[in-house]
């Protein structure tokens, strides 16, 4: 019974920062990769950022430099840091685990002023 419960999205203002977490049960944590993905209005579910069970990362060439993805093994969880934040980035952001059609609920992100 696998299960990603996601929590920290939020109205924020373009420049600050927010940080996504993504609880995993019912999989071996360690060994597995999860990433992020979001979707806008009118758009594709998009690759954000994603983490491999050794801890190498990718992300999307629009979030080089300002998104930060990272897990805590201990507590199952993987994080998206998102700093210098863009109303671009506003959409509804998605934990997958990988290689899979497991995915979380979404939590909605919006940056405004």
């Amino acid at each position: 019974q696998v299960q990603l419960v996601e929590s920290g999205g939020g109205l924020v203002q373009p420049g600050k920062s927010l940080r996504l977490s993504c609880v995993a049960s019912g999989i071996n944590f360690q060994m597995r990769s999860l990433a992020w993905y979001r979707q806008a209005p009118g758009n594709q579910r998009e690759l954000v950022a994603g983490i491999s069970g050794g801890g190498s990362t990718n992300y999307a060439d629009s979030v080089k430099g300002r998104f930060t993805i990272s897990r805590d093994n201990a507590k199952r969880t993987v994080y998206l840091q998102m700093n210098s934040l863009k109303p671009e980035d506003t959409a509804v952001y998605y934990c997958r685990l990988a290689n899979s059609e497991y995915w979380g609920q979404g939590t909605q992100v919006t940056v405004s002023s």
